[in-house]
C-alpha cells in the first residue's frame, strides 16, 4: 500500500528552501506538476504557506533526501509509518437524519422477523432506537403498525452489513450451548 503525503505544498515549500534536489524531484514526490514546484521557488505559487520538515512528520528521511540529491533519476518514496493508528471508535449514539427516523420501526420490524436470535441491545446498537420502541414493534402495539412494512436496516441506511452480520454473530454465538465442566473433569 503505498502512502500519501501529508499537505504536499508544505512539504514542497520546506524541500524547495532547504534542499537540492530538482524541481521535477520534488515534484514527483509531492505529487505536484513541476512547473507548479518552479512556481514555488520563485514565490508565485504558495507565498503563504508555511514549509513542513518531512523528515519530522517521518515521512522522508535524511538518507533519502542524501540519496536524492546524489542522483537526479532518483525518485524519492514516502516512508512507511512507524506506528498504525486505527480508525477511532464512535462512542454514543450516532445521528440519524430526519428523514430517516420515520423508517427506523420498519427497520426493527425486519430485524425482530429475521433475527430473534437478537438482543434488545443489538437492535438498539444496530438502529439507534429505544428499547420501548423495539417492545412496542414487536407486540404490535405501535402508533403505527398497521403501515409498518419488514425493511432492511442496510439497504435504509441505518446500519452498515458488517455491523449487522457483527450482531448476528455475537448473537448467534452466545445460542450455543457450552459444554459441560464438571463431565470433562471426571
Amino acid at each position: 500500500m503505498s502512502q500519501t503525503l501529508l499537505m504536499p505544498k508544505a512539504t514542497a515549500v520546506w524541500l524547495v528552501d532547504n534542499t537540492a534536489l530538482s524541481f521535477e524531484q520534488i515534484a514527483a514526490f509531492c505529487t505536484l506538476h513541476p512547473l507548479e514546484v518552479q512556481g514555488i521557488a520563485d514565490g508565485d505559487v504558495a507565498a503563504g504557506i508555511m514549509g513542513v520538515n518531512p523528515i519530522q512528520n517521518g515521512q522522508l528521511t535524511r538518507e533519502e533526501i542524501e540519496k536524492a540529491e546524489a542522483d537526479p533519476n532518483y525518485r524519492m518514496k514516502v516512508s512507511d509509518p512507524k506506528v498504525r493508528v486505527a480508525a477511532p471508535k464512535r462512542k454514543g449514539p450516532r445521528y440519524t437524519p430526519i428523514s430517516r427516523r420515520n423508517e427506523r420501526p420498519n427497520a426493527i420490524k425486519w430485524l425482530v422477523r429475521n433475527h430473534p436470535e437478537l438482543k434488545d441491545a443489538q437492535i438498539m446498537r444496530l438502529v439507534g432506537t429505544t428499547k420501548s420502541t423495539i417492545d412496542s414493534v414487536r407486540e404490535n402495539t405501535h402508533w403505527n403498525s398497521a403501515n409498518l412494512t419488514a425493511m432492511d436496516p442496510v439497504t435504509l441506511g441505518l446500519c452498515s452489513q458488517i455491523d449487522l452480520d457483527l450482531e448476528v454473530k455475537r448473537a448467534s454465538r452466545t445460542l450455543r450451548p457450552r459444554p459441560n465442566s464438571t463431565k470433562a473433569r471426571r
